[in-house]
């Protein structure tokens, strides 16, 4: 029988259909890149893109910026969402309001060896990813422009990524994210009425069931949420509370939280045959330093199913995968 599940945080309804097929594959084929075309984002091609704006370099190497010798490397994108420059020039035209589509949009290169991806990586270097993501934003958020930063990754074609050398994005936003207001707004809503956050009430009571972790270590917990809208959609969440993804004691909470992430893609990778994924970082805006009811949080999403007209049409999600059938799948993933 499908169930509806709402989800606790932003009051939105999910339909669970086991009937609808239990562990999917995705849909298609990705596209394989051409043989032969040269890859802008490989060592020695640093021509080819826009100056580095940030690299880790080994120590024991002394190399001038934009040369090849780097582990990880951010550069502005050449296509770029958003314009690091101009004004926002708010105006309202009648009824409308616009703005300049002020930004910045970078890209990280996550690793030199064309080939290589975040799930064969070793934890260490899936921490330089996180350290980047965080040198990033605390200079963007030096920019009284920008409110939020958002930082995603698209793994594969069908999930969004134009080139298959592994990298994440990063785009600073003038606005607040309406995904992330509402999570801020649902959570401030419980937060009123218990006096508690909703995401620590959330991992007490899964830590508590045990139904649908996935995996933790000391500081991180990873699960499938209780209102999964989509097939092995997992979250990855500090145990403490943080509201903010600079919230973290230095380095090691990165290497907690590279740990795993790293043990669930490779849990992803090996229950489902490589997926195509995406992830993204939500956290708190510029503006709310310090708030006892938000909890950041990395949500990882696998592209197994496609939205047709009846999620389009009312908001809805079917997930034909119950996720304490996916949180047991994944637990029996042995990587």
């Amino acid at each position: 029988m499908p169930e509806l599940r709402k989800d606790p945080i932003i009051d939105r309804w999910v339909i669970i259909s086991s009937e609808r097929g239990q562990r999917p594959v995705f849909l298609g084929e990705q596209t394989e890149p051409k043989p032969g075309a040269i890859c802008p984002l490989c060592p020695g091609n640093e021509a080819m893109t826009p100056p580095e704006v940030f690299a880790i370099r080994p120590s024991s190497v002394s190399s001038p910026p934009n040369s090849p010798n780097w582990v990880l490397r951010v550069v502005p994108n050449k296509f770029p969402a958003l314009r690091i420059e101009g004004e926002l020039n708010k105006q309202g035209l009648g009824l409308y309001d616009r703005m300049n589509g002020v930004g910045a949009h970078e890209v990280i290169i996550e690793t030199p060896i064309h080939n290589q991806t975040l799930t064969s990586m070793d934890v260490p270097s899936v921490q330089n990813v996180f350290v980047a993501y965080r040198e990033r934003t605390v200079d963007l958020l030096r920019d009284k422009r920008f409110k939020f930063i958002m930082i995603f990754k698209n793994q594969g074609s069908m999930a969004g990524a134009s080139l298959d050398h592994s990298h994440s994005q990063l785009i600073a936003l003038p606005i607040i994210p309406k995904r992330v207001s509402e999570e801020i707004s649902g959570a401030l809503n419980y937060y009123k009425y218990r006096d508690r956050c909703v995401f620590c009430d959330i991992i007490a009571q899964e830590s508590e069931e045990k139904q649908r972790i996935i995996y933790e270590n000391d500081s991180f917990l990873a699960l499938s949420p209780f209102a999964s809208r989509f097939p092995f959609e997992t979250w990855i969440l500090p145990k403490r509370h943080e509201e903010s993804f600079l919230s973290a004691r230095g380095d090691d909470d990165y290497y907690a939280i590279a740990d795993a992430l790293s043990t669930v893609l490779k849990k992803l990778e090996k229950t489902l045959n490589c997926p195509p994924y995406n992830y993204m970082i939500h956290t708190t805006p510029m503006d709310l330093p310090h708030v006892p009811y938000y909890h950041w949080h990395l949500e990882i999403i696998p592209r197994l199913t496609k939205m047709a007209g009846f999620e389009w049409g009312t908001g809805f999600y079917i997930n034909p995968t119950p996720p304490e059938e996916a949180t047991i799948f994944l637990q029996e993933a042995d990587v």
